[in-house]
């Protein structure tokens, strides 16, 4: 970590997340990194520090220690295992947990594409002297507190020297709600009307689900701007609903129906898919006997029929899945109007895409242990010859 110099080498996110979800205990090197920087404010030093501290669910202190390194520095380079550049890419992030940006590194893993991160907030605008880049991407996600970012970004990138990837004001469109609007007449999706509501409006069990439906439960209700299902539940009746707002004390909700979704077998399947200039790819599918699916908690490690059925999707999706959805895919792409963008989906019984959440930041990787998913190395690394395809192609038309 420390070279004989005393010159710190940055470990950085791909790295620190790799040895997180291989189990190594990320305990020592965060004290070892909190007694450094009381004798140096390395911001390099900080700003893994803060990884390692979301990792270990030290979110407030993980924030205050990003803002002393964003503070000290706003520009960051990756690093790189190889020597050979083809095009150098710098990305726009805001501060925030591992869900405020999108997570270019891992898109960029062993790649010959070298990135540099600038950190902008409300008070520290883009600094005057960047690294020399051949493309621009804005990795700023959409949510409350980033839309002040979005919109001076906004301004400042309008007329930039290079190609700008992921446009900020594309990106401010992908609040829940906004991107329900965004997407409901579209014939073959589905993707169930949300609404925002204020905490006394859901109270108010009468006024505010007369306006979804005329049998409102069930009820699908998160907090605004949680990710990961914190925060999410499904409400079947008034008295649930009493007990879930008794237990959260947020200010303001997401609500929509449920659609349940599930197969004739009566499990659930999730897919998350990236569209990379409009072409979808499948990142993973996760298969549950529970509604509220996410990769890890799908028992995929532990079922050997699950990954069986998720490698057959993968190498079939082209030809099947991808085709089948074509015209939905194809629409979405249109409406939303971003170079880069994921999509957690699903499929309703009638054969429509489900769509429940459309975002810039999910994070996809290829760090699943080879052993057990053999099959997602080279259905990754498809992925990320498309991204790194795509800051070329956007390169050369420059």
């Amino acid at each position: 970590m420390f070279n004989s110099n005393s010159m710190y080498s940055y470990n950085g996110l791909v790295k620190l997340t790799r040895l997180a979800h291989s189990g190594v205990d990320l305990g020592p090197l965060g004290l070892e990194l909190i007694k450094y920087s009381e004798i140096d404010s390395n911001a390099y030093v900080l700003m893994d520090l803060s990884k390692i501290l979301l990792f270990r669910g030290g979110r407030e202190f993980a924030l205050t220690t990003q803002a002393k390194a964003i503070a000290a520095q706003q520009i960051y380079t990756e690093p790189s295992a190889l020597d050979k550049v083809s095009l150098r890419l710098l990305t726009i992030m805001g501060p925030g947990d591992l869900m405020a940006n999108t997570p270019v590194e891992f898109l960029l893993e062993n790649s010959d594409v070298a990135l540099d991160i600038v950190y902008v907030t409300p008070d520290l605008p883009l600094p005057e002297q960047l690294p020399e880049h051949d493309v621009l991407f804005v990795a700023i996600a959409q949510s409350d507190q980033n839309m002040g970012l979005l919109a001076s970004i906004s301004k400042v990138v309008e007329h930039w020297p290079c190609p700008v990837i992921n446009k900020p004001e594309r990106i401010a469109l992908l609040s829940r709600n906004v991107a329900c609007d965004l997407l409901q007449d579209i014939a073959s999706v589905n993707m169930p009307v949300t609404l925002r509501l204020a905490r006394q409006v859901v109270e108010s069990v009468s006024t505010s689900f007369s306006v979804l439906t005329e049998a409102p439960f069930p009820i699908i209700i998160r907090p605004v701007d949680s990710h990961a299902g914190q925060g999410l539940d499904k409400i079947v009746d008034i008295a649930e609903l009493t007990n879930y707002l008794a237990r959260m004390p947020n200010n303001e909700f997401y609500v929509s129906s449920f659609i349940d979704y599930r197969n004739q077998d009566g499990l659930f399947r999730k897919y998350r898919i990236v569209l990379i200039k409009g072409k979808p790819y499948l990142c993973h599918l996760a298969i549950s006997e529970h509604w509220m699916i996410h990769y890890l908690n799908a028992g995929m490690s532990e079922n050997a029929e699950k990954r069986a059925e998720e490698a057959r999707v993968m190498a079939d999706f082209d030809d099947n899945f991808a085709v089948k959805h074509a015209q939905a895919f194809s629409d979405i792409n249109e409406r939303v109007g971003l170079d880069y963008l994921g999509i957690d989906c699903a499929e309703t019984p009638d054969g429509k895409l489900l769509i429940f959440e459309i975002d810039s930041c999910m994070i996809v990787h290829s760090m699943d242990p080879v052993d057990l998913y053999p099959y997602k190395q080279p259905q990754m690394q498809k992925v990320f010859s498309a991204f790194r395809e795509m800051l070329i192609s956007q390169k050369q038309v420059h």
